[in-house]
């Protein structure tokens, strides 16, 4: 992996960091193949959103010289409107009849949670969902509605999992992680099949990075179909774990306290999977970190077209590209993906109302 054409940072180093160390022949073997990604492809090609290019007319970099495009991908079109259906629906469809009658349980902060849902409802299955008690209530309720049991449990990431995991040994379910699985990473990665057949051209892509999944998959995607573009993720700098991994060569840790600061509730994870950050070292060409006032910036421009209203998750993106120029490969044609919509209507009616406030593009 490289990071040539990036400058990253983050504004702190976290307290209490603890680290783990991948396993070499586990990291070789995770990787997921192209032909994983067009199988993926097939099995959601009557399901998901086949959701479209829109180029952006956002105001850009200050430099009036700044001729750069971009491209939105606006998964907040999809059902649950985010990009989780993706993987989850591939996850679940892999199952076999044994494993489909044990009925499947996740664990998530809100949009993984509801792809699980809205999936298992559309294929027969049993979900239970462990989501913490801060998941915006707009997720919780959303969720709940397409069938899904509730388990509520504390902030951590850790934590949810943790209780995912007792619960798949006490009672027999199938467990659909939020990202470090093969086939969620699979299924994310249609994303990045799609925006290489509707922009052949496209020199950079930059999308979220919280568990790791959704980078994955589209740098699998689009590095493996030979393409030259760029792959950048971004993630908040208040939850800033990916890039310190990055840095420190295995992934990296950071604690609920910390990460649950940002804004950005879809990218608390506490640290990228190690699956996913095997994909992440090998096909990655940076990442870079936005704050949240630049993330509340994005989604209020963002805001007007109700085609791409954007939870703070899915406009970091958008954020990155507008405050962040110098960090970024220095292309033509990008794409930035907004990975969801669902914000609670009281956040989003707040944070358009507010005054502009002035972030020089750096």
């Amino acid at each position: 992996m490289t990071t040539q054409g990036t400058r990253t940072h983050v504004s702190h180093s976290p307290s209490g960091t603890s680290y783990t160390r991948l396993n070499v022949l586990r990291e070789i073997a995770a990787i997921v193949t192209l032909e994983q990604i067009k199988q993926a492809q097939q099995r959601l090609q009557d399901v998901i959103v086949r959701t479209h290019l829109v180029l952006s007319q956002i105001p850009q970099h200050e430099d009036s010289k700044d001729q750069r495009e971009l491209y939105l991908k606006p998964e907040n079109l999809q059902p649950v409107g985010s990009f989780k259906l993706r993987g989850a629906y591939n996850k679940i469809a892999s199952l076999n009849e044994e494993e489909r009658r044990r009925g499947v349980i996740a664990y998530s902060s809100g949009n993984h949670a509801q792809g699980v849902a809205y999936a298992a409802r559309a294929l027969g299955v049993r979900a239970v969902i462990v989501m913490p008690r801060t998941a915006p209530a707009i997720k919780r309720e959303s969720t709940a509605a397409m069938g899904a049991e509730l388990v509520l449990v504390g902030p951590g990431s850790e934590e949810r999992r943790t209780r995912a995991e007792e619960l798949a040994a006490q009672h027999g379910y199938v467990i659909v992680p939020p990202y470090n699985d093969e086939s969620i990473i699979a299924g994310q990665g249609t994303i990045g099949l799609e925006i290489l057949e509707d922009l052949p051209e496209v020199e950079t892509i930059l999308a979220p990075v919280g568990g790791g999944g959704l980078l994955s998959g589209i740098a699998v995607a689009v590095k493996q179909s030979g393409s030259g573009c760029k792959v950048i993720g971004v993630e908040p700098e208040l939850a800033a774990d990916a890039l310190a991994s990055m840095r420190a060569g295995h992934v990296v840790s950071w604690g609920a306290e910390e990460t649950t600061r940002t804004i950005a509730d879809g990218l608390r994870t506490q640290s990228v999977g190690e699956i996913s950050f095997a994909h992440i070292r090998k096909y990655v060409d940076g990442i870079v970190t936005v704050s949240d006032e630049e993330i509340r910036q994005a989604m209020r421009l963002l805001a007007p077209n109700p085609r791409l209203v954007a939870e703070p998750s899915g406009a970091v993106t958008v954020a990155a590209f507008l405050f962040h120029h110098d960090e970024l490969p220095q292309t033509r044609i990008n794409v930035a993906v907004i990975s969801g919509g669902n914000v609670e209507p009281a956040m989003l009616a707040e944070i358009v109302e507010k005054p502009e406030s002035v972030v020089r593009s750096r």
